[in-house]
């Protein structure tokens, strides 16, 4: 009997499992316990429940029994939304999702084979033309994961330019962009170095910047807007930078409908999550990666980008162009190992721009910017809450409250009015234990920024 017939034939009692017995028990010794149940001992027993496969069921009492369950969840639709940190609920026209769900579009997988892919192929070439105008880049990628990978992404891609070790990142950008970037570095053995922000104004503090420029300097990463909702001044910091220091530039692009485009300003990448382009909020996801960079350095970056060409008709078609990971190149030569990406997401932000428009972005820039400052200005007049920072911001901005009740304590009683409120900021910076990072955007409504200020006020 050969070692496969007789390793199937331990198996009999469990065929489509692929261990036996004595395996599954040398594995646990090995782990030092001595069945499964004492592995998962510490998995709470509401977890740890027996598989329970409910009886056959007709389609209008399965509907009915989806419908309630379905009910016992709380939309945001439901929900004046007052927090953003680095998702946002925006108005997203009906016509995005009914073009979305057109067959052509819902394609399972990577369009290798271009002869049948055009429609998704075209897509995402419009996809990288509408991204360039936006962050005033040469060229753009066809979308990554979401907007932390992107950024780490960045990193490892300007230490490969460079051949140099430090990225400096800025204290400001997303604390949760940080972590990623560090777990991406680790790996590559690069330093990641932080730089303070101003506790006056919430920009880059240009001192500690100086300070920490080095001749091993990659790259300096930050947000435009900051995480705190601050408006960073580009152009001025890339002066100080050493020549062949990359400018990396983490955006939110619907501040860039408003914002001048970071390409004008020196950035060298621009990257961002592209989310609040078209895509609702969904549990925290999934968002799409934004990609942007010089031309120069087209054969560095990672993912992959879609080209125009014509065939021997002369007919318009399109192709994948340049893909550099490890599947279709040496691997030392590989820029990254994105396997695949969020296209359909990147279909979405397509659908909603080119909807939208350039004037209709500004637009919802404008009205997210009035609304804010709206909402600010009528929260400053609450007795025990004060403003952190000076610097000018777009949609988001820090406040501190100056009561004995915590910021979760309110936002539950703002909950109870179906109020997302703002975010505690204690979590990510411990020395902002009584301060909350608000935001609005143009889906809140006047009327819903005074409700929100008076009951506040009442909590207070």
């Amino acid at each position: 009997m050969t070692s496969f017939a007789k390793r199937r034939a331990k198996m009999s009692d469990n065929p489509y499992i692929p261990h036996s017995k004595e395996e599954i028990q040398e594995m646990l010794t090995e782990l030092g316990v001595n069945s499964l149940d004492e592995l998962y001992k510490d998995v709470p027993s509401r977890l740890d429940s027996k598989l329970d496969i409910p009886e056959a069921s007709d389609e209008f009492s399965l509907r009915r029994k989806l419908k309630h369950l379905s009910e016992m969840n709380a939309s945001l639709e439901d929900y004046a939304v007052f927090r953003g940190a680095g998702a946002y609920k925006h108005l997203i026209p009906a016509a995005v999702n009914s073009i979305a769900s057109r067959g052509e579009f819902l394609t399972a997988y990577t369009p290798y084979q271009a002869e049948v892919s055009q429609g998704t192929l075209q897509m995402l070439f419009e996809f990288q033309t509408m991204i360039t105008e936006l962050t005033g880049m040469d060229i753009a990628n066809s979308s990554m994961y979401d907007g932390a990978s992107a950024t780490a992404e960045a990193a490892l891609m300007a230490a490969r330019i460079t051949k140099k070790e430090d990225v400096l990142v800025a204290s400001s950008l997303h604390p949760e962009y940080i972590e990623v970037l560090k777990t991406y570095c680790f790996g590559a053995d690069l330093n990641v170095i932080p730089v303070k922000y101003s506790a006056v104004s919430g920009n880059l503090d240009i001192e500690d910047l100086k300070e920490k420029i080095s001749d091993n300097t990659a790259t300096l990463i930050l947000g435009y807007p900051n995480f705190f909702g601050i408006v960073e001044h580009l152009d001025k910091i890339k002066e100080l930078l050493p020549k062949k220091t990359l400018l990396t530039t983490v955006v939110n692009p619907v501040a860039l409908g408003l914002l001048e485009a970071p390409g004008k300003l020196g950035a060298d990448i621009v990257v961002g999550e592209g989310q609040p382009l078209g895509n609702p909020m969904n549990l925290g996801g999934p968002g799409l990666g934004l990609f942007a960079t010089r031309e120069k350095y087209i054969r560095k970056t990672p993912g992959r980008l879609i080209g125009q060409t014509k065939d021997l008709d002369g007919k318009t078609g399109y192709a994948m162009i340049l893909q550099t990971r490890e599947q279709h190149i040496r691997r030392e030569k590989a820029t990254s190992n994105i396997c695949s990406n969020h296209s359909f997401n990147a279909l979405l932000a397509s659908i909603y721009m080119s909807l939208m428009g350039k004037n209709g972005i500004k637009e919802i820039a404008i009205r997210c910017l009035k609304k804010s400052h709206y909402l600010y200005e009528k929260l400053l007049k609450i007795e025990g809450i004060s403003p952190v920072f000076d610097g000018p911001f777009f949609h988001e901005f820090v406040l501190r409250i100056n009561k004995d009740k915590s910021v979760e304590e309110i936002n539950e009683k703002l909950l109870e009015e179906k109020i997302l409120g703002p975010l505690p900021l204690k979590r990510f910076f411990p020395n902002m234990e009584d301060c909350a990072l608000f935001c609005t955007t143009e889906a809140v409504t006047n009327d819903d920024i005074t409700f929100f200020a008076g009951k506040l006020e009442e909590i207070l």
